[in-house]
């Protein structure tokens, strides 16, 4: 059985997702409908192979369920989320809410079966039980597996959108393997053309009056051996689902081996780009574009000038989900600068942090020949005090002394004033 997070794991997110210029354009568009989702995770995890069930495996020392609940909680148009476990798994699934501060959550106790487990979680809207939270009822209604924690807001905005157009929608990819028809002897019968036919996958949306009354006309053969929302909603009102295609990203942890590349995606996301951030000195500016162009083989890299006002690149960099790495240049100078724990600050307000833990190099530019090389006790206290602070928010802080000459500058390249 999985445990309970200990307290000194609070607040200490490490979930990943995959932000995207497509992803940040539909975080920053608004509904004029109500949208919530239900997310089944009553599994037992058989096929993982494991004790505890694959939901609250951990995931870089995170549970999955949590992974995956972060994502839906940073979008801001999503305004309730029902997460449905066995009863056994109810109060394991409150602390980790509590421990991770998931707002948006509401823990509902699920069935046998996935179908009816799903049929809890939207009776939460419409039904007032002693001891939980009222939920108002949505609009549209997102169904999404609780163990597919890579899906993007995009994905999410468009059948949500497609949804209450339509009445329902489903993401779907291409199948990668043909399917086949065995006849009762285990021989062959016949193959699928796999080029008509699609994967049908999660996320799925509805509006909530088509996907409720399809569940209260649903039969005890439904909700044993059903598997697809979709053709519920088809079979019992007529709804025929809009099909969307989704990302390659939306797979679903099934196996243990998923956990590790689970893992490893996660680990390699965090290279993926950084954002350089100098002051207005010509030296800063200048060794600002030469790591752009050392880094930019291996990674997205941007330069920008320090600002924090409203309309600033830096703040929009800070806000936009696309860097998770800064390095911050001063010349001259190994006192803390101000900036760092401004932009520290503005890394928690964002709530940047949620996501993936963020690294904020301070690179000291240091003329060896002109400036004083004497380092004070009290810059190593105050860059200890600010790192313990920032890690609170997992974000984490280094600094990096460069002592260098005007000649070595002029070797690399960099026009340096007499």
């Amino acid at each position: 059985m999985a445990e309970a997070p200990r307290d000194s794991q609070r607040h200490r997110p490490l979930v990943c997702n995959f932000s995207s210029q497509s992803e940040q354009a539909a975080g920053n568009r608004g509904l004029d409908f109500s949208v919530a989702a239900v997310l089944p995770a009553g599994g037992s995890g058989e096929r993982m192979g494991m004790a505890t069930p694959k939901q609250f495996c951990q995931l870089l020392q995170r549970p999955l369920i949590s992974v995956t609940l972060e994502t839906f909680e940073r979008v801001h148009w999503i305004k309730e989320i029902v997460v449905v476990v066995s009863k056994q798994n109810f109060e394991l699934m409150n602390s980790i809410i509590d421990c991770y501060g998931h707002s948006k959550t509401t823990v509902v106790e699920g069935a046998r079966t996935r179908h009816q487990s799903i049929f809890n979680g939207l009776k939460a809207f419409v039904e007032n039980r002693p001891g939980r939270a009222w939920l108002e009822k949505p609009e549209v209604v997102i169904i999404h597996d609780a163990v597919r924690p890579f899906v993007e807001e995009d994905i999410l905005f468009s059948v949500a959108t497609a949804a209450k157009e339509y009445g329902a929608a489903g993401a779907i990819r291409p199948l990668v393997s043909t399917v086949v028809a065995t006849n009762p002897e285990g021989y062959l019968d016949h193959s699928l053309e796999r080029a008509k036919y699609r994967a049908s996958e999660m996320p799925q949306a509805f509006t909530f009056d088509v996907i409720y009354r399809a569940y209260q006309q649903c039969t005890d053969y439904d909700f044993e051996y059903g598997t697809e929302c979709l053709h519920l909603a088809l079979q019992y009102c007529g709804t025929s689902a809009k099909l969307i295609d989704g990302p390659s990203d939306l797979w679903k942890v099934t196996y243990k081996r998923d956990l590790h590349a689970a893992e490893a995606i996660i680990k390699e996301s965090l290279s993926k780009s950084v954002c350089i951030i100098t002051g207005i000195q010509e030296e800063q500016i200048q060794l600002g574009f030469l790591l752009q162009e050392a880094l930019q083989l291996v990674m997205k890299v941007d330069v920008l000038k320090w600002s924090l006002s409203k309309e600033s690149h830096c703040l929009q960099a800070i806000s936009s989900g696309l860097y998770y790495n800064f390095i911050y240049i001063t010349v001259n100078n190994f006192d803390l600068p101000q900036e760092i724990v401004q932009l520290v600050e503005s890394i928690g307000i964002v709530k940047l942090s949620a996501l993936y833990p963020v690294v904020v190099t301070v690179v000291h530019l240091n003329n060896s020949e002109t400036a004083s090389s004497c380092i004070r006790m009290e810059d190593f206290t105050n860059s200890q005090q600010l790192a313990k602070e920032a890690n609170r928010k997992n974000v984490l802080v280094y600094r990096l002394l460069i002592n260098y000459t005007q000649m070595a500058l002029r070797l690399l390249g960099m026009h340096t004033n007499p």
